[in-house]
């Protein structure tokens, strides 16, 4: 039982840490690079959300939007 555990401690070691390791080292070289992915995710996320909020305002534009309280039986 305690080599199946080792197994999986390899496993994460050793592969699954791989590109964490790597920004790890570039981030005492260059910070910047080292959270380009953070600044990729930042950018996907406020780009959905202004998508989200204009699909809203279109929405609301057309008074297709419910926003009676009782819509849902279990607020009635």
């Amino acid at each position: 039982m305690k080599a199946f555990f080792e197994g999986i401690q390899w496993l994460f070691e050793n592969i699954f840490f791989i590109p964490q390791n790597f920004f790890r080292q570039l981030e005492l070289k260059n910070w910047f690079a080292a959270n380009t992915i953070n600044w990729i995710f930042m950018i996907i996320c406020a780009v959905a959300i202004v998508y989200w909020i204009k699909q809203l305002q279109l929405h609301k534009a057309n008074n297709e939007e419910n926003q009676d309280t009782t819509a849902h039986s279990f607020l009635g």
